[in-house]
């Protein structure tokens, strides 16, 4: 029968990968095998391994067939365990022991020593020749990097040796005696002042005790009787000669500071030391009451208590955790409030299975007061009354929270208006109405239900509303509460009675009737007597189209392109005494037309630090500025007529110059841009907002109804906004109207970067790249992030313009200069345009140096009908350096036909009203517009973001639109 060491031997040997069995065996052929002990079945014996830091100690039990090593392994046998097999089965079989011990190792031993106030701890190594002091790492030493006697570790040593960290020897950081006394537990030799002791992890236990400390109470924590000395740092030396730390109890930091000392607890604090304080310290150690005055206490469960209130088309519920009912005690963060009588005692599990049972059912926490509305609160209310038993409502606001029939829609419509009635029959048989403006937020929002007033809710009439709830809310947003509906809305009130099959108001048909025929084409109507133009066709439609409008009390967006004429337009239908309001350089020219084309009508200029108004005045001019500083003056006038004209101005509706034009009181509104659409369509709200108030409802409607829903594609919205707008704007460009101009040729100019310009170019770009990204992420707007691009866009256009950088030319100058030179040698006229007046002035020497004779307009200009005037006149400069902030609207520059756009950027309309300084009436040659485009740039991308942003303008008017997006502004950088 096989031996058991010898089954032990052939289990492990299965168990054993090749590699382990055999690094095993060679630390068996080396004899680093070494018995330990005998103990219960176990063979304990120790391996030196080869670099002699670490001696693993292998427990064999032939009996079991089972092995251990506390090398810390992770595989199923370690080499030790295999060497320890070996060894142990060649001595049985020879029949000698295995060598006992290393004369030449010995072990690790710990002293710890009391000096004054201090724990002072040293490692040495205890073998025959005595205890030598082991001042270094055990590493170094076993390395051979630092001399020292040999010795055998185990685990327990190295264990010691992290808990040490840095620390060698002598006194020890406080920190650092918690895990040296679990190191230690492991470890045989260890003495305190030459005493045998053992280390523990442990801590030592505490007793409460209550006493009465006059009229409040006093609870102290005092130390377990065991404890025969405290030593340094909080360490104990118990009756067993123990050495662990000073035990807490598992007390927190703050328990300890209170509790070790003693704490007095006032009189009116009793229900938290009786419910919760001494609760958790009988947990944890006896508790000695010392005092007779402690309350009563009393078991009860707790219970979520509901107050509910009802308030508007609110469900108000405020949750609160209590004991009893009536309740005697409440929680409140976390603490337990006695409100009379016995206290509570705390079933803390129970209370938070409330909780959860609060928060999963009613989706609720207490102490949290909330608020809902709409089916939200119907859900909970009926949720509410079917918790039950664990819960006790209080209050009747759940009375006003129940489900009603379905709403009815009851509509008719009067002279000016109409009205909307939504109407519930009632449960009880008593009808209640809906707030029809509550109705159509409801349904706006995707809600299924509304309030009802009175109480209750009912569900929506959601085929009607889809039918036609958009035109109902276009309708009701026009007007504020008891005010009349705009007459401007009144044709689309006509459509919905149509639609309905209800009668139509007679003075409600006949704005029907008359929108159609201004929008298909206006009677002709009288001309000025005093008129000294001839109208060219579309002119007189347009004169017509405004003098209908006008008659009919209603305002008027002319919106053709630029060059057309709109200013001779709208002094044909100005009437009375009038208002125009334009940009300061545009000024000039309407006191020109208007003296030159309707010279009976008085002018007064109200411009200037002395401005004063002329009441004899026909038509009173003044700028932007000026009706923003003096807005009240001017609203405090009631005008038969007011003119905004480049109205773009006041795109902005919470502009400070957008407000002040709202407030503007005059019989008729007209509002004159080539541009009425830049880049978003509440620009357009803001301007009809001018002229014909309400007419697209409130901002924030026409945000989510209209303008959201066209960036995003709806055809479907689109078609409802040129439907309404359809009356009051008129648009023609000038391929429609004006054949007789000549042609305007678009040709793109080509740039290619020299080498240090391409450098600096890419750098820039990476930079911008990294900084757009991160602005992105952070939720920046597009328009936030097309700021960004400004180094990027000038790197393509100069160096110079860029902080650090300088240079004489960069290589789109010099194209330009070439340009000029060939053009102004042929006997052409130039306008050299560009967003930044710094580029401008790095222009003017390369002219001067050529000898090409050039003037300049830019927002300094301080007259600049002189320098119009010069450029115009026959034998003038040849080239206008213009910037587009100063030159982009309202002069007329004929005098070239060939412009000049050197720095493109994504909202077209800037640059088309650049060219429009050159083509427009008045012009008898080919226009000839150049765009200067650095290859492989940003400028490139721009052509294309550029078609996006026409086709948003064209949505308000003809067509479908796109949007910016993050991957358009990407783009711009790839």
């Amino acid at each position: 029968m096989a031996e058991p060491i010898d089954a032990l031997f052939e289990a492990m040997r299965r168990a054993s990968p090749r590699e382990v069995w055999s690094r095993g065996v060679e630390l068996a052929r080396a004899e680093a095998v070494r018995g330990v002990d005998e103990r219960k079945g176990e063979t304990i014996l120790r391996v030196t391994t080869r670099g002699g830091l670490l001696c693993p100690v292998v427990a064999l039990a032939p009996d079991d067939e089972s092995w251990e090593c506390d090398c810390g392994s992770r595989e199923a046998i370690c080499e030790h365990a295999v060497a320890a097999v070996i060894a142990l089965r060649r001595a049985q079989r020879e029949g000698v022991p295995l060598p006992v011990g290393d004369a030449q190792r010995g072990h690790i031993g710990y002293r710890i020593r009391r000096q004054g106030a201090e724990l002072h701890f040293e490692r040495v190594v205890a073998g025959a020749r005595g205890e030598e002091p082991l001042t270094t790492t055990l590493t170094a030493v076993a390395s051979g990097r630092a001399a020292g006697p040999r010795f055998a570790a185990t685990q327990a040593d190295l264990a010691v040796e992290r808990a040490l960290g840095s620390a060698r020897r002598g006194p020890l950081p406080r920190g650092v005696w918690p895990s040296l006394l679990a190191a230690l537990a492991g470890c045989e030799d260890v003495t305190l002042d030459g005493r045998p002791v053992r280390a523990s992890s442990g801590r030592v236990g505490f007793a409460a005790r209550v006493e009465d400390r006059g009229p409040d109470f006093f609870v102290q924590v005092a130390p377990d009787p065991r404890i025969q000395e405290v030593l340094p740092h909080e360490l104990v030396r118990l009756s067993d000669d123990t050495v662990c730390l000073l035990g807490e109890a598992g007390l927190s930091g703050r328990e300890r500071e209170e509790l070790l000392p003693g704490r007095v607890i006032e009189a009116g604090r009793v229900a938290e030391l009786v419910t919760e304080l001494l609760p958790e310290l009988r947990k944890r150690m006896p508790v000695e009451i010392a005092t007779q005055r402690l309350p009563d206490t009393v078991v009860l469960p707790p219970r979520i208590a509901l107050e509910v209130e009802a308030r508007d088309d609110e469900l108000r519920v405020f949750p609160t955790l209590v004991y009893g009912d009536p309740p005697r005690a409440r929680v409140d963060a976390g603490k337990l409030v006695p409100l009379g009588g016995a206290i509570p005692l705390r079933d803390e599990p129970e209370e938070r299975a409330l909780t959860r049972r609060l928060q999963q059912d009613l989706e609720l926490v207490p102490g949290h007061r909330v608020a809902f509305r709409g089916a939200e609160a119907l859900a909970l209310g009926e949720r509410i009354r079917r918790a039950g038993a664990w819960t006790q409502v209080r209050g009747r606001g759940l009375e006003r929270f129940r489900r009603e029939p379905p709403l009815a829609v009851r509509f008719s419509a009067r002279s000016g208006g109409f009205d909307l009635r939504f109407v519930s029959p009632g449960s009880d048989g008593r009808a209640r109405r809906a707030d029809a403006q509550g109705v159509l937020r409801a349904w706006q929002a995707g809600e299924g239900i509304v309030a009802l007033e009175g109480g209750g809710f009912a569900e929506l009439p959601r085929g009607w509303l889809e039918k036609h709830g958009a035109r109902v809310a276009a309708l009701l947003g026009g007007a504020e509460p008891g005010e009349a509906l705009p007459r401007a809305l009144w044709p689309d009130l006509a459509r919905l009675c149509e639609v309905l099959d209800t009668p139509v108001p007679a003075d409600v048909a006949a704005m029907r009737r008359l929108a159609d025929r201004v929008a298909e084409g206006a009677p002709e109507t009288a001309l000025p007597a005093d008129l000294s133009a001839e109208l060219r066709s579309y002119q007189r439609r347009g004169v017509d189209w405004l003098c209908a409008l006008r008659d009919a009390g209603l305002g008027a967006l002319l919106a053709d392109d630029m060059g057309l004429g709109k200013t001779l337009q709208a002094l044909c239908a100005l009437r009375g005494r009038a208002l125009v309001v334009a940009p300061t350089s545009v000024l000039p020219n309407w006191e020109e037309e208007t003296r030159r084309f309707r010279p009976s009508l008085k002018v007064g200029l109200y411009h200037g630090p002395k401005r004063a108004l002329d009441p004899a005045a026909n038509v009173t001019l003044t700028s932007y500025a000026i009706l923003r500083l003096d807005a009240d003056a001017l609203a405090a006038v009631g005008w038969d007529a007011v003119v905004l004209d480049e109205s773009q101005a006041i795109k902005n509706p919470t502009s400070q110059v957008a407000r002040a034009a709202y407030a503007l009181r005059g019989a008729f509104r007209v509002a004159l841009t080539g541009t009425p659409v830049e880049n978003r369509l509440d620009e357009l709200w803001s301007q009809l907002h001018f002229t014909n108030p309400g007419l697209l409802g409130g901002r924030s409607d026409f945000e989510r109804q209209t303008a959201r829903p066209i960036a995003e594609g709806n055809a479907e919205a689109a078609a409802r906004l040129r439907e309404r707008t359809r009356p009051f704007v008129l648009r023609r460009t000038k391929r429609e109207v004006a054949p007789e101009l000549p042609p305007r040729t678009e040709v793109v100019l080509h740039v290619e970067l020299s080498e240090p310009e391409r450098t600096l170019y890419d750098a820039v770009r990476a930079a911008t790249r990294e900084e757009i990204v991160a602005q992105l992420a952070q939720g920046a707007s597009p328009l936030q992030v097309l700021e960004a691009l400004l180094r990027l866009r000038q790197a393509a256009c100069h160096p110079g313009l860029l902080p650090g950088h300088d240079a004489e030319s960069s290589s789109k100058l010099e194209l330009l200069l070439e340009q000029l030179e060939e053009g102004i040698a042929e006997g052409h006229k130039a306008l050299v345009f560009s967003q930044w007046t710094s580029l401008l002035d790095r222009i003017e020497p390369l002219l001067a140096r050529a000898k090409l004779p050039f003037t300049r307009l830019d927002g300094s200009t301080r007259d600049r009908g002189a320098v119009v005037a010069d450029f115009q006149r026959e034998g003038g400069p040849p080239v206008l350096l213009i910037s587009l902030r100063a030159g982009g609207t309202g002069l007329n520059l004929t005098a070239a036909d060939h412009v000049f756009i050197l720095d493109p950027w994504w909202n077209p309309a800037v640059e088309d009203q650049a060219a429009d300084r050159a083509h427009r009436i008045g012009q008898d040659r080919p226009v000839m517009v150049y765009r200067l485009v650095s290859e492989n740039t940003v400028e490139e991308r721009v052509q294309a973001l550029q078609k996006s942003k026409r086709e948003l303008a064209d949505a308000a008017l003809a067509g479908a639109a796109g949007a910016l997006t993050r991957d358009d502004l990407m783009a711009l950088l790839d």
